[in-house]
């Protein structure tokens, strides 16, 4: 079935996908530089999660057990990753790097190891730039209040590979495919910038995908890796017949290769076009399948299309509209914007899985402790900052900038056993929440004090509503959650709200060049000096008392009287306190 929104296009945006590569392996290789002409592995529990690219030419890779990749490489550097703050705080840099070389904010993160960014005003802004005349010695401004600030370029190609492997010509090319594929051009030339200030600078490499939107970025990257990047290029859709580049991209990748559709939705289509569940391949700790089932197999379908994909994908908790939403992705359409970067996460979460029984409420109340002092250290990691206006003494302290309200636990038990000692493979979770208790914002208490706290008085009663069973069971994966984040009041312009005790707190510093200080070299208030006879301003009244009377008889106003003097101009007319004389008086005079 062919594509049936046609009309919707992507080519007013240009987003670049960074895709790190081998992240784990470059934190702790810039940690310790030795380790970068070395095969080395990051395990967790008894899994390689990751590894670098000379282990993996060694033979190892991701998901493999440890004893297996000790019998493959046993020379190998393995580190423990059980710890993610080194990563944690890597990406976070990594992504501050990014966003102050980008002009709009938009800078969304996916994980650790991956990012989008939204370039569109600054390619918009250089594409003005150029002088057709000259486009091999281009400069690109990176700065628009400085127009030294950029780099050379030529705007004749583009940089690194192309998918197609050789771009369209000019000659086959309408108007505007002609002017998407120039603003293309000047994103590859901002990402080989970007790609190499990162390297330079901060010592990682990246492979990037340039393109018209967020899921296309991020698998053309794909195609080139590892340290290279790759721009879709126009024609993008369908015209006069011929495929546009969109499909011919699109239609040889499984579908559940392509972001946004999960396992659960890629599981449902593939039974559908195959008549029956897809079988999962064996021996994978995450799972598979064995069998794929293409873009294409779909697009092409006798009787899928949207309407089709809304009856087979939806089902209790399901998203309204989730079959166009589907097909959209199959074509290549994603209509989803970059997110600028938030001072808060959305949520935070700690979670672990288990290839051994967690028997007795002991194992689990253990697990449940380690769990939540992770979260709470994270809690203060991304959701406090220094607040250095707060103490009197000058002393730095913390603030929350955000208070989740909501704690959730999430399980994920393992099926029993059939009769033949095989067992049903499943990757559903239960979960349970409950509001987040007061007390695990306290900046008194240590970590550790709160979170025994938090597993007696709430995370032990949610156990037990999952699992209400005593003893025996059999879990893959145990999620502690802090959600639905509150923002407290901040002076930034993109908070929720404004704190009003650091506006006062900091009004003395911001007021201080419009405060009136009396000095020795202030002129006495009797009396009129030169520039007072000159204009007509003359000293009106002291004011007496409580009683808020001027010689005339009228009533001054607050202001006035906690002044406690008023001038009149001759001049204008205008009565005005004692503070406002100084501007009053350049007013007359310029």
């Amino acid at each position: 079935m062919q594509w049936d929104r046609g009309q919707k296009r992507d080519e007013d945006r240009i987003i670049i996908h960074f895709d790190y590569d081998a992240f784990y392996a470059s934190v702790v290789e810039n940690e310790n530089p030795a380790l970068k002409s070395v095969p080395l592995a990051i395990q967790q529990k008894q899994i390689v999660v990751t590894c670098n690219y000379e282990a993996r030419r060694r033979g190892l890779r991701k998901l493999q057990l440890i004893t297996e990749a000790k019998r493959v490489c046993p020379e190998a550097v393995i580190v423990l990753g059980e710890d993610l703050t080194r990563f944690r705080n890597a990406s976070k840099d990594l992504c501050s790097f990014l966003r102050e070389r980008m002009w709009s904010g938009r800078l969304e993160r996916l994980g650790f190891d991956e990012v989008w960014l939204d370039c569109t005003d600054m390619i918009e802004f250089n594409h003005a730039l150029l002088n057709k005349n000259d486009l091999e010695r281009s400069f690109f401004c990176t700065d628009k209040d400085d127009p030294t600030c950029g780099f050379e370029y030529d705007a004749r190609t583009v940089f690194g590979p192309t998918y197609p492997q050789y771009a369209a010509s000019e000659g086959v090319l309408n108007e505007d495919d002609r002017r998407l594929q120039l603003r293309l051009l000047l994103g590859s030339h901002f990402a080989r910038y970007l790609r190499h200030e990162l390297e330079s600078q901060k010592g990682y490499t990246a492979t990037v995908g340039i393109a018209t939107n967020k899921t296309l970025s991020k698998l053309v990257g794909n195609v080139n890796k590892p340290k290279n990047q790759t721009t879709l290029m126009p024609p993008l859709v369908d015209n006069n017949g011929k495929e546009g580049t969109i499909h011919q991209f699109m239609d040889a990748h499984d579908i559940g290769k392509v972001p946004g559709i999960g396992f659960k939705l890629a599981q449902k289509i593939r039974a559908h076009v195959l008549g029956r569940d897809a079988d999962h391949e064996e021996g994978l700790v995450y799972g598979g399948t064995r069998e794929h089932v293409t873009v294409r197999d779909v697009r092409l379908h006798a009787t899928i299309g949207p309407d089709k994909l809304e009856e087979i994908l939806s089902g209790p908790g399901s998203q309204k509209g989730i079959g166009g939403r589907i097909w959209d992705l199959l074509n290549g359409y994603d209509e989803t914007e970059v997110s600028k970067v938030k001072r808060v996460p959305s949520q935070i979460s700690q979670e672990d899985s288990y290839m051994k029984y967690l028997h007795t409420f002991e194992q689990v109340r253990q697990q449940l402790f380690l769990l939540a002092e992770r979260l709470i250290r994270r809690m203060h990691l991304d959701t406090m900052e220094d607040d250095e206006e707060a103490g009197s003494d000058s002393t730095t302290t913390r603030r929350w900038l955000a208070h989740p309200r909501t704690l959730r636990l999430t399980t994920r038990p393992r099926p029993p056993l059939n009769a033949d000692g095989t067992r049903v493979r499943s990757f559903n979770r239960i979960s349970h929440s409950a509001p987040m208790p007061n007390f695990v914002f306290s900046l008194t208490e240590a970590p550790s004090v709160l979170a025994d706290k938090l597993v007696d008085s709430t995370l032990t009663p949610m156990f037990r509503k999952l699992h209400p069973e005593r003893n025996g069971w059999n879990l893959s994966l145990v999620n502690i959650a802090a959600t639905n984040m509150a923002e407290t009041a901040a002076d930034s312009k993109d908070s929720e709200g404004r704190d009003i005790g650091r506006m006062f707190r900091r009004q003395e510093d911001v007021l201080k060049d419009f405060k009136v200080v009396e000095s020795e070299d202030t002129a006495p208030l009797e009396g009129i000096d030169e520039i007072d006879a000159q204009l007509g301003l003359v000293e009106k009244s002291t004011m007496q008392g409580s009683d808020n009377v001027d010689d005339e008889g009228d009533w001054l106003d607050e202001e006035q009287a906690e002044v406690g003097q008023v001038y009149d101009c001759r001049t204008c007319g205008q009565r005005m306190p004692l503070f406002a004389a100084d501007a009053h008086i350049r007013f007359h005079t310029t």
